[in-house]
């Protein structure tokens, strides 16, 4: 059989015009790829400026190929995150490998459908093989499955979609999901999508590494089994975005098993650590996971996008999953075949498998180790270099290639000024072209996060970007037009205010300190929404670890603040309490009550729901400010 022609198929081509084009695709990446630090790590085009260089109109007719490369060269991959970059050190970076590349390139030039074994049954052989690997490296058992999806966001949501199919089939009430104030955001994503209403999450305080308290986990879940809840899901970090963190396995595997949970710890970042010697200590106890998130397109070096779930228990991936409508019947040989379609949410899915076969295949094992135990080696050498120097503050310590620091200003001591100086630094960097970090929050301070992921880095790499942010020239008054002047108190204590019951005055309200700020749109929104409680001695206002969400701002009165043991705090007029577990972690979800408050004397208060909360401290910087001073002193001690 000949192949048809260029007459009877428009779409298609010569052998030698693909070749051409190959070839000259193939010229123009290795150019790109050979020199990491050729390009900066970033360069970023405005929406106007991309409009600008390339054109939205559908061209009737084509194109001549090397101007649509020529094209992409200039106005197009320049204007794109450079992941590899040796100074790329900004939230999680990747660089990737070329075989892997090439993987892909097969992939989809083959155009490979691995949802049925029918369809793709070499491919989906290579997937198994790839999946029993990781199952070695992670200590689980022949009978655990696992499916290959498009990074970790996939897999958080896939197994909370198992979980809730194995423990407890449709969605119900009573369903609890539990996880820590440091896990990342597509946990709180997938519970929102699988229907779980903003009290049905519990977001736990972590302790002084940022790992997930067992003692908050236990009380929590105690108190949901006591109100009649059922605890479902428990999410555990091996290695947390904002700091690496590693959440204690054996700890809440206990606590999660003597409530019958489903414990799923998402390795996303960190999990691939579990191949070196450092790495496979720091995630001991990650086998006793019912599930466990892995990123291959992190620290296995991976061409985006590549992420895998695997589930102790397999046959429970398979039950989650598995419909089988009359159109797919012909798909089905047997018993004995895996179709991947019957373990997560895609039906038609690429194969993500060869790129990960081949690299590895072409590198061996041992080269991966390699890059992990270098890139742990660098996170080191940064936090040493962080703590020898004199501007440079280490905000805790390095874990799975993490790094959190900041830097000191002489004579600048406010949190919101130092944020803002920091930020400068940050940007800077960026337009340096030097290098690239990003930045987080650490319980209210602003960090510069530095992480070593890359296998281009190198020492000097790490060096010459601290040595940036060490030594550049920032004006601590550069700061200030940024900073939301303080207002000064113009009225009376809020004792003085008398406050109807159940009935806000706008008056009344901007006679109270916290809402001062306030101009008289914003607090004709809160009187409107707001509401008044009066509580008399000895009756509790809110309990720990209860479930609700509402924000007190004291009009008169005191109450005491109290853990299970004893009185950590006093509160008086004018006083508030309730935003650790008001203030939005993500997706509508937030803390319970981390400690109990019991009115000493008779109290009136001020109550707002969490989101009118979370708008005032979207609308209102000063609101912001004094609540997230008050996160930052009150966190660490629940």
């Amino acid at each position: 059989m000949t192949p048809p022609d260029r007459d009877a198929n428009p779409l298609w081509l010569e052998a030698e015009v693909m070749r051409r084009i190959g070839y000259r695709t193939i010229d123009m990446l290795i150019d790109g790829l050979a020199d990491p630090a050729k390009r900066p790590p970033l360069r970023v085009a405005s929406p106007s400026e991309m409009r600008d260089r390339v054109h939205g109109v559908a061209p009737a007719e084509g194109q001549d190929y090397d101007a649509i490369l020529a094209e992409l060269e200039e106005h197009v991959l320049p204007f794109a995150a450079h992941w590899g970059h040796p100074g790329c050190f900004a939230f999680i970076p990747g660089a990737g490998t070329f075989p892997g590349a090439l993987g892909d390139l097969i992939a989809a030039a083959w155009n490979i459908d691995s949802g049925y074994w029918t369809w793709g049954s070499g491919p989906s052989h290579i997937e198994l093989i790839v999946l029993d690997w990781f199952k070695e490296w992670i200590g689980y058992p022949p009978t655990a499955a696992g499916v290959l999806v498009g990074g970790g966001s996939a897999a958080n949501l896939t197994a909370l979609a198992c979980a809730r199919e194995a423990l407890a089939g449709p969605m119900s009430d009573d369903l609890i999901a539990y996880c820590s104030d440091q896990a990342h955001s597509s946990i709180a994503r997938a519970a929102r999508a699988l229907g779980f209403r903003p009290d049905q999450v519990r977001v736990l305080p972590t302790d002084e590494r940022f790992r997930l308290r067992p003692d908050a986990l236990a009380a929590t879940m105690a108190a949901d089994v006591t109100a009649g809840r059922r605890p479902l899901f428990v999410t555990a970090a091996a290695g947390s975005t904002n700091t690496g963190a590693v959440d204690p396995f054996a700890e809440i595997a206990e606590i999660a098993g003597e409530h019958g949970a489903w414990l799923h710890i998402d390795g996303a970042y960190g999990g691939f650590a579990a191949l070196t010697e450092r790495g496979s200590a720091a995630l001991a106890g990650i086998k006793l996971a019912d599930s466990v998130t892995l990123d291959p397109h992190k620290w296995l070096y991976q061409p985006f996008e590549c992420g895998c779930l695997m589930v102790r228990d397999g046959r429970l991936l398979d039950e989650a999953f598995v419909i089988t409508p009359d159109y797919l019947k012909e798909a089905h040989v047997g018993d004995l075949e895996v179709n991947f379609s019957d373990r997560s949410f895609q039906l038609t899915r690429t194969t993500r498998a060869l790129k990960l076969w081949v690299s590895l295949k072409y590198f061996g094992v041992d080269a991966f180790r390699e890059a992990i135990d270098r890139a742990l080696d660098l996170a080191r050498l940064a936090e040493r270099l962080v703590s020898e120097s004199r501007q440079l503050e280490l905000l805790v310590p390095t874990s799975l290639g993490i790094t959190c620091f900041r830097r000191r200003f002489e004579g600048v001591g406010d949190e919101e000024q130092l944020a803002q100086l920091n930020a400068k630094l940050v940007k800077g960097l960026e337009e340096s072209g030097v290098g690239l970090v990003s930045s987080t929050r650490l319980r209210g301070r602003f960090a510069i996060r530095l992480c070593v992921l890359n296998h281009t880095t190198s020492a000097a790499d790490v060096e010459r970007v601290l040595r940036w942010l060490e030594s550049a020239e920032i004006s601590p008054a550069a700061a200030v037009d940024g900073v939301v002047d303080s207002v000064r108190e113009r009225h009376p204590i809020a004792a003085a205010v008398r406050l109807e019951r159940d009935r806000v005055d706008a008056a009344a309200l901007r006679a109270m300190p916290f809402f001062a700020p306030l101009d008289d749109g914003q607090l004709d929104r809160v009187a409107g929404s707001a509401r008044v409680i009066a509580v008399n001695p000895g009756e509790a206002i809110v309990r720990r670890w209860d479930a609700a969400r509402d924000f007190y701002v004291i009009a008169h009165g005191r109450a005491d603040v109290r853990d299970d043991t004893e009185r950590v705090g006093v509160l008086g007029p004018g006083d508030f309490f309730g935003e650790l577990a008001a203030i939005d972690w993500g997706a509508s979800y937030g803390y319970p009550r981390l400690a109990s408050v019991i009115a000493t004397s008779p109290l009136t208060a001020v109550v707002l729901s969490s989101d009118v909360l979370n708008a005032l401290m979207r609308d209102v910087p000063s609101v912001a400010q004094r609540v997230r001073a008050a996160v930052r002193e009150r966190l660490p001690r629940c």
